[in-house]
């Protein structure tokens, strides 16, 4: 039994699209759920789940009005049936071999969790410097734009790092989250944007660390909706400032309660820093936007570093809320 697990909030007709694919999956309903949790939702997300429920016995609809991402994540595993869960965002749309790729790779009983191809799905034509972009972003062989939550690699399956296991398209055994101590915080709105973590981020370390194998299968692929305002530089200095904020929480975490400067994070997040100011000057006959959108998301990133490093020191609940053992409590429990 697989458990497919998708957190939303407002966003229907999306979601209605992504719901749409799961009934075109190749393996039979009857070896999967869908759970759809609604996390505070004032569109009419709660009406058009319930009327798709009449056709698809297998999807059930859940709510959780605690702000954030991991929150949502964490109601549907807890109200999974499933050995495997498979996290999704509400913005996909699978292909049809999706889940049985899925449960073909978790067979092999040393999988732990598993990912595939995040195809773009460009809602209007992409400008010419985010092309560019995708295409200079090389990584495992293939394309990786963390920034649009993009990826696409070449070949058969085959073992790869968990840090390429994205929110978009997760699976993991139920018992290795749960080992884990579930999900950081994520996806917070952002007047609550102190308590962002870093998400899945924490459960691939847990991963790497263990020794567990992760898998990627190119049958397990998934199209992720690229948004006109995703395409621009604001969104690209937006996506840093919210990386920023991750690698913060993730250095306190790790390091002895005191504020981190940027020069003294540990080394995984010091190595992914480093990454990023060289892409900010990648390729000088790239065009200037392409450029620019990099150097954007660099000044996001150092604003949302410090800006998080100052609400730390600054703010007693965010001290708390950073050194949570685990987060399936609310805010309010701070």
């Amino acid at each position: 039994m697989l458990s497919v697990i998708i957190p939303t909030r407002n966003r229907q007709e999306f979601l209605r699209a992504a719901l749409a694919s799961l009934t075109r999956q190749t393996l039979p309903a009857r070896h999967f759920e869908i759970l759809v949790v609604d996390n505070g939702s004032r569109d009419s997300t709660a009406a058009m789940v319930h009327a798709l429920a009449a056709t698809l016995p297998n999807l059930l609809y859940l709510q959780e009005p605690e702000p954030g991402l991991h929150a949502g994540r964490h109601r549907g595993m807890l109200a999974a049936a499933g050995e495997v869960l498979v996290f999704a965002d509400d913005d996909i749309e699978a292909q049809p071999t999706w889940l049985a790729a899925i449960a073909e790779g978790f067979a092999d009983p040393t999988v732990a969790m598993l990912g595939g191809n995040n195809l773009p799905l460009f809602l209007a034509p992409p400008p010419a410097w985010l092309l560019a972009l995708w295409h200079r972003s090389r990584a495992e062989g293939g394309l990786a734009l963390p920034t649009l939550s993009i990826l696409q690699l070449p070949g058969p399956a085959r073992a790869i790092s968990p840090f390429y296991v994205w929110g978009c398209n997760f699976a993991i055994r139920k018992s290795i989250l749960v080992q884990a101590g579930g999900f950081h915080p994520d996806g917070m709105p952002n007047e609550l944007i102190r308590f962002r973590g870093d998400g899945e981020t924490h459960i691939a370390q847990f991963v790497a660390t263990s020794g567990m194998k992760s898998l990627f299968h190119p049958a397990a692929t998934i199209q992720h909706k690229v948004t006109p305002e995703r395409m621009t530089l604001d969104y690209f200095r937006q996506r840093g400032f919210n990386q920023g904020v991750s690698d913060s929480y993730t250095a306190l975490r790790e390091g002895a309660n005191q504020p981190q400067p940027l020069w003294t994070l540990p080394s995984r997040l010091a190595h992914g820093v480093g990454r990023r100011l060289e892409a900010a000057w990648f390729n000088l006959r790239s065009p200037p936007e392409a450029r620019r959108a990099r150097v954007e998301e660099w000044a996001g990133y150092q604003e949302g570093y410090a800006f998080h490093q100052d609400a730390y020191r600054t703010d007693e609940s965010v001290r708390a809320w950073v050194h949570k053992p685990t987060y399936f409590n609310s805010l309010s429990t701070v």
